[in-house]
């Protein structure tokens, strides 16, 4: 109380403002409802959010490009069966930078379109794509990026993880480089994919200029331009993921890791002379298969 005195503070001013401080700290800390990460489709599907994101920059690159965050949700509701409510479009648009007076900002880089092309050897065409799988153990999802060698079907890269930031995309893609030894060589890879966050993002970008490979980008609603990384896919759900309930992160990430050795190393390719990409890569080096032209 003489401190009080001292400083001309009366002791019912102190009590009511410390009373006051504490009825407030509270809601200092205090947040919302947690984010869960993901939404639910009709038939009780879990589908994250990062899944979402990718069907709104499919949206907004095709003919719903003029849609707010409504449209976009009753887009969602209907094509992809999601019980969504706007808010959390609107969030995930904020997200992206989609909302509409974000949309006339110019971008760095220009949009390179796929073309057809055949490809006869290691090396010219990669495909990129990202795979989500759920932890049923820990009732969370994991991201698989893959980099796929169209000729000879190797995946020969990938991230797995919780996240899939544009950054692991760009680290992915450069220990690839790195692998098959494209750092000392002139002829680089033409790096394909579709129009998810990771790689229409300015670092995603600026690496592919930074690495000399050429980035182009398949049209919306498209994915038959993209069509070997997402056979490889299909067959990861059907022969692995869909055969797991995985217990735990570590579980899900060595599973996933020894199939792709598997498929890389042993698993019989129908289109490579019923050889695996390792072998029908190396006999394709030797001189033992006659070379073939994928068209794409």
């Amino acid at each position: 109380m003489t401190v009080l005195r001292i400083v001309g503070v009366s002791t019912a001013t102190y009590y009511h403002r410390k009373q006051q401080s504490e009825d407030e700290t509270p809601r200092i800390f205090k947040g919302g409802r947690p984010q869960p990460g993901h939404s639910i489709t009709v038939d009780n599907k879990p589908v994250c959010d990062e899944q979402i994101k990718e069907y709104l920059l499919e949206l907004v690159s095709g003919e719903e490009h003029a849609y707010g965050y409504r449209k976009l949700t009753v887009c969602l509701r209907r094509d992809h069966q999601l019980i969504i409510n706007k808010k959390k479009v609107y969030r995930l648009c904020e997200e992206l930078n989609l909302l509409r007076p974000q949309r006339q900002v110019k971008v760095r880089y220009p949009r390179r379109l796929a073309n057809n092309r055949e490809v006869t050897a290691s090396n010219q065409l990669w495909e990129m794509d990202v795979k989500y799988g759920y932890i049923e153990g820990e009732q969370r999802f994991f991201f698989l990026l893959s980099v796929l060698d169209v000729y000879d079907r190797s995946v020969v890269d990938y991230h797995f993880g919780l996240t899939c930031e544009a950054k692991f995309a760009v680290e992915a893609l450069q220990r690839a480089l790195w692998k098959r030894n494209l750092f000392e060589s002139v002829d680089r890879p033409t790096i394909r994919t579709d129009n998810g966050p990771q790689f229409i993002s300015h670092v995603f970008e600026a690496s592919c200029e930074k690495f000399g490979v050429e980035h182009e980008r398949i049209p919306p609603k498209t994915p038959n331009k993209n069509a070997h990384i997402e056979s490889f896919h299909a067959v990861l759900e059907d022969e692995c993921l869909r055969r797991s309930e995985f217990e735990s992160y570590a579980d899900a990430y060595t599973q996933v890791s020894n199939y792709i050795r598997f498929y890389n190393e042993r698993r019989i390719h129908g289109s490579l002379h019923d050889l695996s990409p390792a072998a029908f890569r190396e006999a394709t080096k030797n001189g033992q298969v006659l070379p073939v032209a994928v068209k794409v």
